[in-house]
This record gives C-alpha cells, sequence and structure tokens, in this order.
C-alpha cells in the first residue's frame, strides 16, 4: 500500500476551517490590547488580523471571554482596552491619596462643556449666568479632560472647548452620548422637579470634526514671522511694549480666583 493512500484530507465543507481564522484573530488582538500602554484603535487592531475575519465578531467574543473575569474589555470613544473589573477596583484604592476635587464652578463648566461643546468662554458664562473665572478653565486643561478645538468664526475669534478622550476614560464612557439625559438627572434627584420651561438639555456630541462655524487653531503671527526671521537667519522683530496687543477675553490665566456674579 503506498504512503499516498493513508493520507488524510480536510473535507471541504469542514465548520473548523472558518472557525480558526476567528480563533487566531482573537488571540491576535488579546495579545495586542494586553500590551499597548494605551487604548487601540479598531483600524490598528484590523491591521493585523486575518483577511476574511470581521473586527466586531473578535471584539463581542473578548467582550463576552472576559466579561466575567477581573479584566474586562471596555470601548474607550473609538478605541478598545482592558480595564480591572468595577467590582475589585478597590483593591487597587490607596487610602492615604486623597483625590483633588474640583471646585463647583469647575464641576459646572465642565458640564457646561460636556452638553453643549463646542463652546466658547462667553457660551458659558451666558449660560451660567455667572463670570467664569479664567483660572476655572486652567484646572479643567491640566486634568486633561477639556481641550481646546478651535476658534469661532465670529467677531474676536474666541476658542471653542470640548471634552477630550481623558474624559471618556476617566468617567467610563463609551461615548460622550452615554451622558444622562433631562429624565434621568430628575430620577437621580439631581434636578428639581420644578424646572424652567426652557429648561434645555442637548444631545451631546464629541465629534472632533470642526463644525461649519469654527476654523482650526494657528499659531500667533508674531511666533511665526520671528521663526521665519530666526531661519533665515535674520534678527527677530522687536516688539514694542507699549503697541503689544492686549490679551484677549478668551487667553488663560494660570491664576485661579473666585467667580463674580455679573
Amino acid at each position: 500500500m503506498s504512503t499516498a493512500s493513508l493520507r488524510l484530507q480536510q473535507p471541504v465543507d469542514d465548520p473548523m476551517a472558518q472557525v480558526r481564522p476567528l480563533g487566531a484573530a482573537v488571540r491576535i488582538c488579546e495579545a495586542m490590547l494586553f500590551a499597548a500602554r494605551e487604548p487601540l484603535g479598531e483600524v490598528e487592531l484590523a491591521a493585523c488580523i486575518p483577511a476574511g475575519v470581521k473586527l466586531s465578531d473578535v471584539l463581542a467574543h473578548l467582550t463576552a471571554t472576559y466579561g466575567a473575569r477581573g479584566v474586562n474589555l471596555v470601548q474607550i470613544g473609538a478605541k478598545w482596552t482592558f480595564r480591572t473589573a468595577p467590582d475589585l477596583g478597590y483593591l487597587f484604592t490607596r487610602e492615604a491619596q486623597e483625590p483633588r476635587k474640583l471646585s463647583r464652578a469647575a464641576n459646572e463648566t465642565l458640564s457646561i462643556i460636556a452638553y453643549h461643546q463646542p463652546v466658547t468662554r462667553a457660551e458659558i458664562e451666558d449660560i451660567r449666568g455667572v463670570a467664569t473665572a479664567k483660572g476655572t478653565l486652567d484646572v479643567l486643561l491640566e486634568t486633561g479632560w477639556v481641550r481646546m478645538r478651535g476658534r469661532r468664526r465670529t467677531p474676536g475669534r474666541p476658542i471653542t472647548f470640548g471634552t477630550s478622550e481623558a474624559f471618556l476614560s476617566h468617567f467610563n464612557l463609551a461615548a460622550v452620548g452615554d451622558l444622562p439625559g433631562l429624565d434621568e438627572l430628575k430620577a437621580a434627584g439631581m434636578i428639581d422637579g420644578r424646572i424652567p420651561m426652557q429648561l434645555n438639555i442637548p444631545l451631546p456630541s464629541d465629534d472632533p470634526a470642526l463644525r461649519p462655524d469654527e476654523d482650526p487653531l494657528e499659531a500667533d503671527p508674531l511666533v511665526l514671522a520671528a521663526e521665519e526671521r530666526i531661519n533665515e537667519g535674520e534678527e527677530p522683530l522687536a516688539i514694542d511694549e507699549d503697541e503689544a496687543p492686549e490679551e484677549s477675553e478668551e487667553s488663560l490665566d494660570p491664576l485661579d480666583g473666585d467667580d463674580t456674579t455679573r
């Protein structure tokens, strides 16, 4: 009997032929997510898995597999990462470390930015009904929860603010649209039952694309001119202090101050 007759051929309709690529894709994504220091985007993950395998199937499999384990697969914006299961978080809490609490003004400002973004400082003040100290925005920018998006196409070209990926990560949100709505806030007792008829809580959106009424942030033209002259070997232009432009209302002051009513 020839050795060729002893070879076993895999049936064409073998169901395991379709399972194996999915299993390989699951192992690849699992390894990448464990090794990554930061959350990974779907484009990065999809580029490494076998062709013909849907990334959504891989992520669904990993989410179900790790749903009851010590670490869970969670979505942060448009990216994915492994996080400690919420019920085990107390094991990694240092009781000696006291977290810094935001002031009431900072919490209100953060809430307005989250729900009304992109929003300018003047629009924040209009919603709150009081002037916002420059230091309040500084604190939020330092935490990394708020970012400068662009400039509004209005006189003065004020800076627009929005939330960042760090905001989603800190509050364990997949998207800013997961923030509670008006009915949920009322049910939680965070809003009085008697609210003004004109009160409106918009559907939050953190779309990174600039709106039609926004321009991208750009560098100071005086700085660009000075850098250009330095690169050409010329002395930088001197700025007369008496003619220096005054600080705009949208610039950030590193000194925090108390909010004052209008």
